[in-house]
């Protein structure tokens, strides 16, 4: 009899690109199971320990920060934060004893999995960037399995322990059952227009925020109507430069009703995490990519190119976004056979039981260590 996951730690977090999939794992377990006990590891002050218990999860939180690029007083506290959350993360995992620790990115999950190695409890690492960071690929040394989004991560990963499954998105945005007319009513849109989706990531980004902001006569005149998540750090400053926000524009801190905002989208402009990226690809929409250069490695242009090579999306560069950025939506608006191509080509790309495919993976390392 195929064993179930009764005791795991899932770990990390940060934004919502390694939230929403680590929640995605968790419910599948749990579904399979439900007197499973699962244990959310995230690093203190984060989103994840609000998310997480809004999902219905317990979390625990790490005093781990990342390492700040411009010089910043919290950098030499960093190996002191860095020690304490060791410390932290092995009392946890001794309290709790799971059978298995799953590592998705962000802060927390460095120390966690690097200490239930020290433990000897098996680890999985959720790798959803097509260019790993070295914590990962540091942890893979010792890690059972790397479930990945992309191909080709070989040189930095051992292959045998690589399986290729996609990233885990919103159980709710695998189904999505409302009609454009119904998402467009959602949010109070006209469904004679066309509708244009900025995501900047749940916490927003500035460039794109930038861009928008200084083509508003641009987008009067279009008549084009946008649906603009902005990030709750933003939002305030935009109302305050923008007093009279044009009707058209839909402006949000942040969206709760993504299924809708996708359904009512013509086109989709976003940053390219993991996470969006993948729900992009599974959603089947023409997108604009314009990945951060704040991130480690440069992953979110890598994260765009891998479609950019294969006809699926557009890329605009951060640095060139506030110039270029709403020509090159209104000129894709224009093109319909180049928005059907990119539609077309973004949809084979899905993955869309990576959820499925990462939880039985899972069950089965738990089984071959079993026996």
């Amino acid at each position: 009899m195929k064993k179930q996951i009764n005791r795991v730690v899932i770990s990390g977090g940060g934004t919502g690109g390694h939230i929403f999939p680590a929640i995605a794992i968790a419910n599948e377990i749990k579904k399979r199971n439900s007197e499973v006990a699962i244990l959310f590891v995230g690093a203190q002050g984060k989103m994840e320990m609000e998310r997480v218990p809004n999902a219905g999860y317990e979390i625990t939180g790490l005093p781990i920060v990342g390492f700040k690029r411009k010089l910043s007083f919290s950098n030499f506290l960093l190996p002191f934060k860095l020690f304490n959350s060791l410390l932290k993360a092995r009392s946890v995992l001794k309290a709790f004893n799971p059978e298995l620790v799953i590592g998705v990115g962000g802060y927390a999950s460095g120390p966690t999995l690097k200490m239930a190695q020290m433990l000897g409890i098996p680890t999985v690492i959720q790798e959803q960037n097509s260019f790993p960071g070295k914590t990962n690929i540091l942890l893979s040394k010792k890690a059972r399995l790397i479930c990945t989004a992309y191909s080709g991560l070989e040189q930095f990963f051992s292959k045998s322990k690589i399986l290729l499954t996609g990233n885990p998105v919103r159980e709710e945005l695998g189904h999505i059952n409302l009609s454009k007319n119904d998402a467009l009513a959602v949010f109070e849109l006209d469904p004679t227009r066309q509708t244009v989706l900025v995501i900047g990531g749940s916490l927003g980004a500035r460039t794109l925020n930038e861009a928008l902001s200084q083509s508003i006569d641009t987008i009067v005149k279009s008549e084009l109507q946008f649906i603009w998540q902005c990030g709750k750090g933003y939002y305030q400053s935009i109302l305050e430069a923008i007093p009279h926000m044009p009707k058209q524009i839909k402006l949000m801190p942040f969206i709760s009703r993504m299924d809708a905002a996708y359904a009512a989208a013509d086109i989709v402009v976003s940053r390219a995490g993991a996470l969006s990226v993948s729900e992009l690809c599974l959603i089947g929409k023409p997108s604009v990519f314009v990945p951060s250069p704040n991130v480690a490695e440069d992953h979110q242009t890598k994260n765009a190119l891998a479609l950019v090579t294969n006809e699926a999306a557009v890329m605009v560069k951060d640095i060139d976004a506030v110039e270029v950025l709403t020509d090159t939506v209104l000129d894709l608006l224009k093109n319909a056979p180049q928005k059907g191509k990119l539609a077309e080509n973004i949809k084979k790309m899905a993955k869309p039981n990576a959820t499925i495919d990462i939880v039985n993976a899972c069950e089965n390392l738990l089984n071959k260590y079993a026996k």
